[in-house]
């Protein structure tokens, strides 16, 4: 009896020890982990921050330097100099002389795999989105990645239509995805044979973000261009 209670208790000491043991290699790799990304977070926030800085000189051809401004929950733009972590940026790209070339402007939706961000350059002055830039994406390698890469797909954004409504309050004519060899008219974005759902996705994340912020933006034109020449 002696000897099988001791067994026991030889049996709880060692599981005792064995959860310890545990805890502590959990705790170590927890702390390990919380160290390596503060490590490497200035890192990669940098590179996002220089990835960005190329797409928008992508979306917007021509311009020399830039400018971030801010959308408050009044609908109204500033210049970003502290950023709120919640607010919708937009980037304002500028020539040699200090004039407004177009703005950039992120938007983001449902993909066929997960969520898809996206940079698109709109020109006010021409009110036509004039490029476009896939900033992330998880869609099928072979497939819904020629969305960052088809040279048809990518022709849909060089002039693309976006003019307003005589009221200046909405889009006169929203852009609408279609089939690949149906496109008719300017305000549409023509799909990829084999990727239907990431590209038709593209066109619904465009609808969505530009029925929202190009009619702000239209009529925030002169600020743009005004907060330029101050510098």
């Amino acid at each position: 009896m002696k000897e099988s209670i001791t067994a026991s208790r030889d049996e709880s000491a060692s599981t005792i020890k064995m959860l310890r043991a545990m805890v502590g290699i959990g705790i170590i790799c927890a702390l390990l982990i919380v160290i390596t990304y503060d490590g490497t977070l200035p890192r990669i926030e940098r590179l996002q921050a220089e990835a960005l800085e190329k797409a928008i000189f992508k979306v917007i051809p021509g311009i020399v330097k830039t400018k971030t401004f801010q959308l408050d929950k009044n609908n109204t733009f500033s210049e970003a100099k502290e950023k709120e972590k919640s607010a919708q940026l937009v980037y304002a790209g500028y020539d040699e002389n200090d004039q407004l070339i177009g703005v950039a402007i992120e938007a983001s939706g449902q993909g066929y795999a997960d969520i898809i961000r996206i940079l698109y350059g709109y020109d006010p002055e021409s009110q036509k989105v004039i490029g476009f830039y896939v900033l992330e994406s998880k869609e099928t390698p072979g497939l819904g990645d020629k969305i960052e890469k088809d040279s048809n797909f990518l022709a849909n954004f060089i002039s693309l239509d976006a003019k307003l409504s005589d009221d200046l309050s909405k889009l006169k004519n929203t852009v609408i995805p279609v089939k690949q060899g149906a496109k008719v008219n300017e305000w549409e974005v023509e799909g990829i044979t084999g990727a239907t759902i990431s590209s038709r996705a593209i066109g619904n994340i465009l609808d969505a973000s530009t029925n929202k912020l190009l009619p702000l933006i239209y009529s925030n034109k002169e600020l743009f261009s005004t907060k330029s020449k101050e510098e």
